[in-house]
């Protein structure tokens, strides 16, 4: 009896030993399962966006709009870092607020008298306007706001989503200052942006050759995108602080009674 007790004692001796040497990998295993699983819900968690929507009263008086939306964003994927959202604004809301914007090439061409005086500020304050005509947020009042003399942001918290930098061509130089200041704004990663080119007295040929040249000519310059439009181009740039932190960048001239 002792000599079988014995005996099964050393087969589960043999299991048990078997079983405690493979404790690590399962462990192991486990970790990795769950660790990818929290990844894919972190990157779940970033799809919710930021919650800004057009309004459905949007007026149509500048710009043949659909109703007034909603600019929701779509974060960065996730990645092996410590898990940190990152929402950036949806393209198609990027697309729409550029349509608002273009639009008012349309009303400064059938109500030049009103806009032979103005100066940058003034110019900015028609482009806000109608922007918040078209977008609203979580809360009430402006989603756009200004800032300085010559932007126009949308913010999410202490971050900027969106810059646009309104300027008169006062040649390649200040054109290249005006990059400069969108980069200094930029803190999100896959940041959107414009830049209003407000041409009063110079031919556009000359400045859209003078833009194109000088944005591949700047040191944060990556690529240029494929953008049909007459009068405008849309770039890649990349931050200051790391490369591969990138903005997109549409360029956007417009001709300014004077």
């Amino acid at each position: 009896m002792l000599t079988e007790i014995e005996q099964h004692i050393g087969w589960q001796r043999s299991m048990i030993d078997a079983h405690n040497a493979s404790l690590p990998n399962v462990a192991d295993q486990a970790i990795q399962e769950r660790r990818a699983r929290l990844l894919v819900q972190s990157q779940r968690a970033e799809s919710l966006g930021i919650p800004i929507r057009r309004r459905d009263d949007a007026p149509k008086t500048y710009a043949v709009a659909t109703a007034r939306r909603a600019v929701m964003s779509t974060p960065p994927p996730a990645t092996t870092a410590q898990f940190k959202p990152e929402p950036v604004w949806a393209v198609e809301q990027y697309e729409h607020a550029l349509k608002v914007m273009q639009d008012m090439a349309l009303v400064m061409e059938r109500s030049p008298d009103a806009f032979r005086s103005m100066d940058e500020e003034a110019l900015r304050q028609h482009f806000l306007v109608q922007l918040n005509g078209q977008f609203e947020g979580k809360a009430s009042g402006e989603t756009f706001n200004m800032s300085g003399k010559t932007d126009i942001l949308l913010r999410e918290g202490d971050r900027n989503v969106f810059i646009s930098e309104c300027k008169f061509w006062k040649g390649p130089k200040a054109y290249g200052d005006a990059i400069d200041q969108l980069l200094s704004y930029a803190t999100w990663r896959d940041s959107k942006a414009a830049i209003l080119v407000f041409n009063r007295g110079t031919e556009t040929s000359t400045v859209l050759k003078g833009i194109d040249a000088a944005t591949q000519a700047h040191k944060n310059f990556k690529r240029a995108v494929d953008w049909a439009h007459e009068s405008g181009f849309r770039y890649i740039l990349h931050s200051n602080e790391d490369v591969n932190r990138e903005m997109t960048v549409t360029v956007l001239v417009f001709h300014v009674p004077k």
